[in-house]
């Protein structure tokens, strides 16, 4: 189903052209709290949700903190993988790949984003209308294959995906 468009060897390079200040803040100042608290904050929340997505920003300030809590809360201590990907869907505001985005920088486990330019960078030419855990665990397995099979970390390889098709994907 997933196939790298370009050879494995390079997703180092193509990860070095990803511009670091981007994400810097979610990297290095929410990533790691988050990963010590166990759940994310409204603000938090706010933060990841504008850096993948600022459109839903309406959506997601309805949510309340202390759901907030306690949704992100059971995402990221639960060990079972359906949970803890489709609980974090039941905030507004949160589809897929805003969750898959939230786990990506709030879990110990390696998680990909879900983006379509990741997906491209795999072979999925079109993105699709909606996703579903098998569609999700399977993009999550070859991720995690792959980073190991490079010595590579998820941040890493999110990246290369990334970046590969920012700068080789045609404009529709």
């Amino acid at each position: 189903m997933f196939e790298l468009k370009f050879d494995r060897k390079e997703i180092q390079y193509w990860s070095g052209r990803y511009p670091l200040a981007y994400d810097n803040r979610v990297e290095n100042v929410i990533s790691p709290k988050v990963r010590e608290r166990g759940y994310f904050t409204k603000p938090e929340l706010l933060a990841l949700c504008r850096w993948k997505t600022p459109r839903s920003k309406p959506l997601i300030e309805s949510n309340p903190k202390e759901f907030i809590k306690d949704v992100t809360h059971t995402a990221l201590s639960t060990p079972h993988e359906r949970l803890r990907i489709e609980v974090l869907t039941l905030l507004r505001g949160v589809s897929w790949p805003t969750a898959s985005v939230l786990l990506h920088f709030g879990h110990s486990n390696p998680y990909p984003i879900l983006d379509y330019r990741a997906l491209w960078s795999l072979g999925v030419e079109k993105p699709q209308d909606s996703y579903d855990f098998d569609f999700w665990w399977d993009y999550t397995k070859f991720c995690r294959r792959l980073a190991a099979k490079t010595g590579l970390n998820m941040r890493e390889l999110d990246r290369a995906l990334w970046q590969y098709s920012k700068e080789n994907q045609p404009r529709e």
